[in-house]
């Protein structure tokens, strides 16, 4: 984050219009919870044996007990992962997959599983006329069709392979097939002015592009969400807060009440409006009523990406990586120290949960906000040293600037900058920092800064996924 000013020169621009919305019908959350994502319509991917097993000692081909095995890995996936919908056949034909096709519809994605050799070829061409994203899964020694995958990639198709031996890639592939469906059918509310690239800011390219809804929202009807807010609600948001929180060092019972206020205020409108994701534009000036940072963490473990200055590119970037790995993601600002090989992500809003919805919680301290002379109630989340982490950013719609390093230091209590901070050594960080948003146009700071997070190497997944989504890879640093 920067100063103040420069915010409030934020606010003369940005989204002006588009659906006001109304405070009737409010639905209370349950005290001190975050609504769960509403749960879309199933995506639909269809599941394509190519050709008929051969024999299980000899021949280039998977045997039926090979096949038999990867059905029921199939079939446990579908029901663990609970928002996809398999339709399932075989073809060996063009004819037998036109016809698979037609059954799951016009935009379906597909897992084309090689069971003999070039059976895959005999039956694409529908595949690859039709647009489908396509990930073909291929075993060792099951047929030399591995090799035109990435091929057709190379000629603008969306495809991609997984030549591997072990069977529970099938539900990788499944989690990244079905994020363009889960895109389609996402809601995001905005607060303006938006941030980000200029494609990332104009709801009509969001739709072209990915088909979620951008829906903006009047700050004045959300006042009123907050003063509506039930006390009981809100105390029990504000108790809990306190009770697990490792340290309250700045904020006062009413910055925390403040807060928690909010905090229900928006789980109650995520929840009213049925969206999968949230960005606030004006953050900063939320503070005489309570500052939104509580309220961001408490969606983003609920599975619900929140995005704080309006940064569109952000919130895609965590709505995409929420579809694909069902992870919350930090977002932050970056600062460089090339002696030390490490780059800095640091902001007032983190999530506790960064493994899941159902994953453990991280422990925290309770802040003042440190721009605004340590006022307000935001979390300073004490993450994982040691861990793997992958920082990346989805630009101008097309381009995903991504790499990956490891945490080496986490303060035990911030003394400047925003109040969570990660240190994470990188492969370059002089490189890096020479090289920083060279590829977007735009002067705006807030969009030339953030990136997001989330644990673990995801550099794999996020190659498949762009290759899907017909998406540049951009390694920086």
């Amino acid at each position: 984050m920067c100063d103040l000013c420069t915010r409030r020169e934020f606010l003369q621009t940005g989204v002006t219009a588009g659906l006001v919305l109304s405070t009737g019908g409010l639905t209370l959350a349950r005290a001190g919870e975050a609504p769960p994502p509403p749960s879309p319509r199933k995506a639909r991917i269809c599941v394509i044996f190519t050709g008929g097993p051969g024999p299980a000692d000899r021949g280039w081909n998977a045997d039926a007990s090979q096949m038999e095995a990867m059905k029921a890995r199939l079939a446990q996936a579908e029901r663990d992962l609970g928002n996809v919908e398999l339709v399932t056949g075989l073809a060996e034909n063009a004819e037998q997959t036109a016809a698979l096709l037609a059954k799951a519809g016009p935009k379906a994605p597909v897992l084309a599983i090689n069971l003999h050799c070039f059976a895959l070829t005999r039956m694409a061409q529908p595949i690859l006329d039709g647009g489908h994203p396509l990930i073909v899964f291929s075993l060792p020694a099951s047929g030399h069709d591995w090799m035109y995958p990435h091929r057709w990639q190379r000629q603008g198709k969306p495809v991609t392979l997984f030549p591997t031996s072990d069977y529970n890639e099938l539900e990788r592939a499944l989690r990244l097939l079905r994020v363009p469906d889960l895109m389609r059918q996402s809601r995001i509310l905005l607060f303006p002015p938006a941030q980000g690239t200029a494609p990332a800011r104009s709801p009509d390219e969001v739709r072209k592009r990915l088909g979620a809804e951008v829906v903006v929202v009047d700050e004045k009807a959300f006042s009123d969400l907050i003063d509506r807010a039930a006390a009981d609600e809100v105390r029990a948001e504000a108790e809990r807060w306190t009770r697990e929180a490792k340290e309250i060092l700045e904020p006062s019972a009413e910055d925390i009440a403040k807060a928690a206020r909010v905090s229900v205020a928006l789980q109650n409108l995520v929840r009213r409006e049925r969206a999968q994701g949230l960005a606030i534009g004006t953050c900063m000036g939320w503070l005489p009523k309570g500052f939104p940072c509580l309220g961001f963490a408490r969606l983003r473990d609920a599975g619900i990406p929140a995005a704080c200055e309006g940064d569109m590119d952000s919130l895609l970037t965590m709505l995409l990586f929420q579809h694909a790995i069902d992870r919350a993601g930090f977002q932050g600002n970056a600062t460089f120290d090339t002696s030390r090989n490490v780059l800095w992500t640091a902001h007032c809003t983190a999530p506790l949960k960064m493994e899941g919805v159902n994953s453990q919680p991280a422990p925290y301290l309770l802040r003042g906000h440190s721009e605004v002379s340590g006022s307000g109630c935001v979390p300073e989340v004490l993450y994982s040293v040691g861990r793997a982490i992958t920082r990346t950013k989805f630009v101008n719609l097309d381009t995903l600037l991504i790499s990956t390093g490891r945490i080496v230091e986490v303060p035990s209590r911030s003394v400047r900058a925003c109040r969570t901070q990660i240190v994470t050594e990188v492969r370059d960080a002089a490189k890096m920092a020479a090289n920083w948003s060279s590829l977007l146009e735009t002067e705006d700071a807030m969009t030339l800064l953030h990136r997001v997070v989330f644990y673990d190497d995801q550099m794999d997944n996020a190659r498949h996924l762009c290759r899907l989504m017909g998406v540049k890879l951009v390694e920086e640093g």
